[in-house]
Formats: C-alpha cells, sequence, structure tokens
C-alpha cells in the first residue's frame, strides 16, 4: 500500500505544485489504484509515473471546487482512449454526476466502459468488502466538503509453524484445520486445540484522506488511530483568521488533529502558492512543534504505508 502525489497545491496550479489529486496505490492488495480528487492537468501528472490508468478503478471526490475536479473529463476521457474498459465507481457530492455527464455530452464523448456513480447524501460507510471498507464524513468548508477514512481488515494470525513442528505434529491438513481454529485429534490421541496454534490477528491500515475543511470534530472522527493522515494544511499559523475566513486550515490546526486523534503520522497538502521554498519548510517546522511525524509533501511524493508490526527493510 502506497500513497503518490499527483498534486499538493491549492487554489491554481503553480509551477512547483499541481492541483490536488492522490493516488491510493493498493497493487499488493487488489491491483487497484483509487484516485482522490482530480484536479486540472492529473493526467499530465500521471504521464510521469508508473501508474496506468486502466488499474483505477475508484475515485473519490472530496468536494466540487474547480481545482479538485477541472482533471475528471479529460482523465476519464483518456482512461477510456488508453484501453480501460472494465467500469469505474465515481463517489463524490450530489452534482458529481452532473458535472461529468455534461462534459462528457458537450464534447461528444463516449467511454469504452460504465460510470458508477455514487453521490453522497449522508455519513457512512460509502464502500466495504472483504478487505476493505470506506467511510465518510462532512466536513467544514463553504460548499460540501468530505472526509474518507479507508480501513483495511485484520490479517488473520498466522499459523505457528515451528510450535508444530517442535511438538512433533504431521504437516498435511491437520495444519489447514488448525489455523481454520479447529480441534484436532491425532492418531496418537493428543488433542489439539487450533487457536493455540495461531498467532493473534494483526490490525489492519488506515489511511484518512480530508478535503478542504477548518478544523472540525468529524476529522478527529475519521483520522482516529490512522497510520497516515492526509490533511489540508493551506496556511501557516500565523494565518489562523484567513484560514477561518477561506474555510481551511493551518499547518497547526492539522497537527492538531493528528495528536488528539493518535496519528502515526500526518502528511500536509494542498499548500498555498504562497508558501515557497524556506516558506513551505516553515509550515513543516511548525506543525512538528505539535506533531513530530508531519511532513509536507510535493508532487509525486511516494509515502509506503507498511504492514502492522512489519519490519522496514
Amino acid at each position: 500500500m502506497e500513497i503518490e502525489f499527483l498534486g499538493t497545491g491549492a487554489g491554481v496550479p503553480a509551477r512547483n505544485r499541481n492541483v490536488t489529486s492522490i493516488a491510493l496505490k493498493l497493487l499488493a492488495e487488489r491491483n487497484e489504484i483509487w484516485l482522490f480528487d482530480c484536479g486540472e492537468g492529473t493526467q499530465q501528472q500521471i504521464l510521469r509515473t508508473t501508474i496506468k490508468p486502466r488499474k483505477i478503478t475508484k475515485i473519490f471526490i472530496t468536494h466540487l471546487h474547480g481545482d479538485h475536479i477541472f482533471g475528471l473529463p479529460g482523465f476519464l476521457t483518456s482512461r477510456s482512449n488508453q484501453g480501460g474498459d472494465t467500469a469505474l465507481d465515481l463517489y463524490g457530492p450530489v452534482g458529481i454526476k452532473k458535472y461529468v455527464q455534461t462534459s462528457l455530452a458537450v464534447t461528444g464523448t463516449r467511454l469504452s466502459y460504465r460510470i458508477n456513480y455514487h453521490e453522497i447524501t449522508e455519513p457512512g460507510v460509502i464502500f466495504s468488502d472483504h478487505n476493505m471498507t470506506v467511510t465518510e464524513m462532512k466536513l467544514d468548508h463553504r460548499i460540501d466538503s468530505f472526509g474518507y477514512r479507508i480501513q483495511e481488515a485484520d490479517f488473520s494470525g498466522e499459523l505457528l509453524v515451528d510450535k508444530l513442528l517442535a511438538e512433533q505434529v504431521p504437516s498435511g491438513p491437520i495444519y489447514g484445520k488448525l489455523k481454520a481454529g479447529a480441534d484436532v485429534t491425532l492418531a496418537d490421541g493428543r488433542v489439539l486445540h487450533g487457536p493455540d496454534y495461531v498467532a493473534p490477528s494483526r490490525p489492519g491500515r488506515i489511511v484518512a484522506i480530508m478535503g478542504d475543511t477548518r478544523k472540525t470534530d468529524h476529522t478527529l472522527q475519521l483520522a482516529q488511530d490512522a497510520d497516515v493522515l492526509v490533511h489540508e494544511s493551506t496556511f501557516g499559523q500565523h494565518e489562523s483568521k484567513l484560514a477561518r475566513q477561506y474555510y481551511h486550515s493551518t499547518s497547526t490546526q492539522a497537527a492538531q488533529i493528528a495528536r488528539l486523534a493518535n496519528c502515526k503520522q500526518l502528511l500536509m497538502t494542498h499548500i498555498s502558492a504562497r508558501y515557497l521554498g524556506r516558506a513551505a519548510h516553515q509550515l513543516q517546522t511548525e506543525a512538528r512543534e505539535i506533531f513530530p511525524n508531519s511532513k509536507v509533501v510535493n508532487d509525486f511524493d511516494i509515502i509506503e504505508i507498511p504492514l502492522p508490526n512489519a519490519i522496514k527493510e
């Protein structure tokens, strides 16, 4: 599981930061990529990565401001032209269906695949299957804006093979039964209790991705115990009044959320074009005073999210 940032800027494209788009790469887990927002130029950013558009099976839009959706019609069209023929699920606020369908109709565009539209009308789970659950809640912005919590299913514990070998338990179908938690009676009369030979389960990973927002309790709920929190940090702490006026967050507010929600890592994005070079680094410095594991991300940064309890090389 990796997050690749295709655009980390706010409002308008800048020389060093394109507008917002985030790829959650689930290639090992599902052979899929999920896209969060699709600002202007996203498909051009993708050309500079290893991402294949046909691998993108779901797109989650946080809100309908242009810097988060102007790249959507172009990307959808290119996905079709480049051999994408599998259905795509599009999640977002009410109005996203009209926006896409109008854009495609006006330009006479016909796609080679079906779009399944999921317009959000109330908070809750919007997707769930055997290994992933996505929950959304409304944030605090000038228009409807949502945050998404992506939670991986827990990993079942591994079979304690060394323990079985030490007890001279023969391999074969017995191992499968024990792994499933069943009791097994051996030929010598011993009874083995399945759970005694299976390691504890490990929690799945949690990624929280926020749309544009002022500080709100809903962010805390979505971010609780997240391995990674992706949060907008449009302004520095000295511009808190400006942030509130424009319904955005500061670097320190994002860090406070990460600390209060017991997150493992904060990735700061949606950086105003006024913060260049050292100024952008200052946003990170401000956040680290509150939450040390904070990072201002740049376009094309790739952040690995390791398995729980795994030792990273």
